[in-house]
């Protein structure tokens, strides 16, 4: 039988990797299986990404993102990761603010935030208040016709936002007619992002 053996760079080569550089005022650590917490200058946020294929490992200002086998499904899953790092990154460091309008013809309608959700009250002059929940540590102001909905985790904010949309929707109704809702009107950073993006994301092993 012969035996084949592999130098260090065709080993690497079964493998798929990315390096992501990160910005200054961000550390990582990563525990377990593909455990990250990253902290920043506005808090810290923490992420299990559970998947055979995947590893993630974090040295310094790097954190290294491979997978294996080589194939399309892995190369797609590390894309999502290196996503998800640069998002929660990015919120760590901008934070993010979603801007919604209340939009009524017929009834005076209004959004009060009570605890950890939002009550839609006299929509549709309805007797009872309709219930949107606030996601995670997201936070809400409602003032007027403005409802702001800020925060470092961009799933929480965005998911708050779309409960709130999501209250105020017209059902049973000629939405032609009752245009009346609470619809979003910008989405983007709380602080203002410089251009680009904010994790240096590089291919391969740096």
């Amino acid at each position: 039988m012969r035996l084949i053996f592999m130098t260090e760079k065709q080993e690497k080569k079964k493998e798929i990797a990315y390096t992501l550089i990160m910005p200054e005022g961000i550390s990582v650590t990563v525990e377990g299986q593909n455990a990250i917490t990253i902290k920043g200058p506005k808090g810290e946020q923490k992420r299990s990404f559970k998947n055979y294929r995947v590893k993630i490992e974090a040295t310094g200002n790097k954190v290294y993102v491979s997978g294996k086998p080589v194939t399309r499904k892995t190369l797609d899953i590390i894309k999502t990761v290196t996503a998800h790092i640069q998002k929660m990154t990015e919120g760590l460091l901008y934070g993010y603010k979603y801007s919604l309008k209340i939009v009524y013809s017929h009834f005076p309608m209004t959004a009060q935030v009570e605890k950890n959700k939002i009550l839609i009250k006299n929509f549709l002059g309805e007797k009872f208040p309709r219930t949107a929940m606030i996601q995670g540590e997201a936070k809400v102001e409602a003032k007027g016709q403005d409802v702001i909905v800020t925060g470092n985790n961009l799933g929480d904010v965005s998911q708050t936002a779309s409960n709130i949309e999501q209250g105020a929707r017209v059902k049973g109704k000629d939405i032609r007619r009752y245009q009346d809702g609470i619809y979003l009107v910008s989405a983007g950073n709380k602080e203002e992002k410089p251009e680009g993006k904010v994790v240096e994301i590089l291919r391969g092993r740096e």
